[in-house]
């Protein structure tokens, strides 16, 4: 099976293989992962009486990878990692399916501004700056149209994602958003920096992936250098939750 979430090098693999013997321990099961592809997807082996019990686990945990496009369904909700921006009418992001071809779902730029930025007509570069859409954040999606013959999905944020990016809004605090590290070397990088202190919260995505509430008044992306030379694997954005007020004004998100 293959799970939602990505891996970018070895050592993440260990770290995943000690997470499962951890999550497993007093089940007949045993566990085994490995990266999937080259696009970073979790495989898991499971072998054991328990089997079902760390299926349903991994399936609640991470989410289930659907791998084949006819899988998928409309309405049906999944969990993803954004791709490169490259275009600018919408958010593509991909969800595992590589059968019969790789399809990522696209999130038109119509919905991102109007559930985001209040129906305004704001560039999808300048709303992933305000948000920290970057390669690799993870993002909850509901399917809204699936063209089989055409393979082609198009999506939603979700309601689960929708509410996050409000949450993090009604705090008035930035987010130094964390890709590809684990929550040890983060807190590591803090420490060697003496930027602890800046940090009052710390908000996991996925296994790797990390969102870091500021304390009030931290310019978040300075953080970035001071922390980034200790986290050379790691990639770096912000939510930008101060000047999302002062553009629009008021809460975008109810």
């Amino acid at each position: 099976m293959t799970i939602a979430t990505k891996i970018r090098n070895s050592s993440q693999v260990k770290f995943v293989n000690t997470f499962l013997a951890n999550s497993f321990e007093g089940l007949k099961v045993e566990a085994q992962a490995f990266s999937a592809s080259t696009c970073g997807w979790v495989q898991v082996k499971l072998a054991g009486e328990d089997e079902k019990v760390a299926v349903h686990y991994l399936s609640d945990k991470f989410g289930i990878c659907p791998i084949n496009l006819d899988q998928i369904e409309r309405f049906t909700a999944l969990k993803g990692y954004v791709n490169a921006i490259k275009n600018a009418d919408k958010l593509e992001v991909d969800v595992g399916v590589n059968v019969p071809a790789v399809v990522n779902a696209a999130v038109p730029l119509q919905f991102l501004q109007a559930c985001l930025v209040d129906g305004r007509k704001m560039a999808l570069k300048k709303i992933a700056e305000l948000f920290g859409f970057s390669e690799n954040l993870p993002m909850k999606i509901k399917i809204s149209n699936v063209d089989k013959e055409k393979k082609r999905l198009e999506a939603t944020l979700s309601d689960e994602q929708i509410k996050l990016y409000g949450d993090w809004m009604r705090s008035l605090l930035d987010r130094l958003i964390v890709l590809g590290a684990s929550s040890f070397q983060i807190k590591q990088a803090l420490k060697t920096a003496s930027c602890s202190r800046d940090i009052i919260g710390t908000e996991s995505l996925v296994l790797f992936e990390w969102a870091l509430e500021c304390k009030l008044g931290t310019d978040a992306v300075g953080l970035i250098p001071k922390i980034g030379k200790n986290l050379p694997n790691a990639t770096f954005s912000v939510f930008k939750s101060s000047e999302i007020w002062k553009f629009l004004g008021s809460n975008p998100i109810s």
